[in-house]
């Protein structure tokens, strides 16, 4: 244990690339680096390794560099979270979320670890059960630098899901006590504004922000202005840090149902306007009884990798990716 201790104190024995902030910019390895991620919140419920490896490399062949999954995960009633309410790991899901971040990282790409407080009975409900959980995925992926975590899933709505800002400084300040380099954030349900930010930062004490954009058909129109204007209230707080737009809209959510082109428009923006990440957001759709394609929601053999379950439009926005990476010099 203490070799293990003074190995992690001088670098040795990481796992993955090393994610970190320059000013608004992630970097990976030192290097500034957007990230451009994928929603893959289920993961923990696939069980051939296989699965996963397809789906990494498909993506890493597009461009993307990131993946967001979730610690603590329940749909159609299978509880796949790694952790109980009370920080306990639960088998096999706790030994499938190190080996995907170890996966991940062999192949340079960063992993989101959420949580999220109280939609299901192993979920933390209270600040105790909070620092619990995060206490013990902190310990549990402390080699893998190629993590950061959101500690409190849209964190302000006012459901099971909020957490007071104060709280979720506690909750930092636990992690940062086993881990202080570990990156954190709590991502905010809407756009935010500069007084939200400012708490967030000097109250809540994350490392960057995670503000959810509206879901409607002017939001991709909206982005790039959106976010020219939250990086000079970021500035003028406490400190500079990156924007990251981790949960945007996605296909089957709402009345308005977004096509290849607004995909493409909402990354576009979060890029011009100096964000410093995006994600390809997907998941069940909400409308139909059995929720399918579940995408992202639910990747158990029943329903196969990510890749399979991505529909026509989708898949037009991933093909539109592809040729842009291959075109640029």
């Amino acid at each position: 244990m203490i070799i293990l201790t003074v190995l992690f104190a001088l670098g040795m024995g990481n796992i993955g690339p090393v994610l970190g902030v320059e000013g608004e910019r992630f970097a990976l390895d030192g290097k500034p680096t957007f990230l451009l991620g994928a929603s893959y919140y289920g993961a923990l419920g696939v069980e051939d390794a296989r699965v996963w490896e397809k789906d990494l490399d498909d993506l890493v062949a597009i461009g993307f560099n990131w993946i967001r999954v979730w610690a603590t995960w329940e749909y159609d009633g299978v509880n796949v979270s790694a952790v109980d309410g009370g920080g306990r790991p639960r088998r096999p899901y706790m030994k499938r979320l190190k080996a995907l971040c170890r996966l991940a990282g062999e192949k340079g790409m960063v992993v989101d670890v959420t949580v999220t407080r109280g939609k299901a009975p192993d979920f933390p409900a209270t600040l105790d059960e909070h620092l619990a959980v995060m206490g013990a995925l902190t310990n549990a992926l402390r080699p893998y630098r190629n993590v950061y975590f959101d500690v409190g899933n849209e964190r302000n709505i006012g459901d099971q899901r909020r957490v007071p800002l104060e709280e979720v400084g506690q909750v930092i300040e636990r992690i940062k006590r086993i881990d202080p380099k570990r990156l954190c954030t709590a991502s905010h349900g809407g756009d935010m504004g500069a007084e939200e930010m400012f708490k967030c930062v000097k109250v809540g004490k994350v490392d960057f922000v995670c503000p959810h954009r509206p879901r409607d058909a002017e939001s991709p129109k909206h982005t790039e202005k959106v976010t020219r204007e939250s990086l000079p209230a970021l500035r003028s707080g406490p400190r500079t840090m990156p924007v990251h737009y981790q949960e945007p809209f996605r296909r089957d959510y709402g009345p308005w149902n977004p096509v290849a082109a607004d995909f493409m428009m909402d990354l576009q923006g979060a890029r011009d306007g100096g964000a410093a990440g995006w994600c390809f957001h997907n998941g069940a759709a909400g409308k139909k009884p059995d929720g399918r394609p579940r995408r992202s929601f639910d990747m158990r053999p029943s329903e196969g990798r990510l890749f399979d379950q991505l529909d026509l439009e989708e898949r037009a926005f991933l093909a539109d990716l592809a040729a842009t990476r291959a075109e640029s010099p």
